[in-house]
């Protein structure tokens, strides 16, 4: 089992900056990928950035360039840095672990592959 705990959400202004943290504990050797999943209310759960079991990212295109996804080589902590937030960037923001490999072309799209999911921490983005 993997236990995922995420901190760092927040409210800030447009243009402003937060930093997500997700800290795994458990059998962590056990994580091939993990990623950052978020969902709007009234909107489909959608991945943000997730990295494969080679260490590549992939990055949904309404957040590159803004936003930058970090590991630590144990897998145990996952650093989301968000900066020029925009107020579509409001959503509740996950950290997700997968025990399968995932091709790093299908990761954000393959949600429903991702075993373990952190409580999720809220980011709101005032205009």
């Amino acid at each position: 089992q993997v236990q995922l705990v995420e901190s760092g959400g927040g409210s800030v202004q447009s243009g402003g900056s937060l930093r997500l943290s997700c800290a795994a504990s458990g059998d962590t050797h056990s994580i091939y990928c993990m990623g950052w999943f978020r969902q709007a209310p009234g909107k489909e759960r959608e991945g943000v950035v997730a990295i494969d079991s080679d260490g590549s990212t992939s990055y949904a295109d309404s957040v590159k360039d803004r936003f930058t996804m970090s590991q630590d080589n144990a897998k145990n902590t996952l650093t989301l840095q968000m900066n020029s937030l925009k107020p579509e960037d409001t959503a509740m923001y996950y950290c997700a672990a997968a025990r399968v490999d995932i091709p790093n072309w299908l990761l954000l799209h393959r949600g429903a592959d991702f075993d373990y999911w952190g409580q999720g921490t809220q980011v709101t983005v005032a205009s």
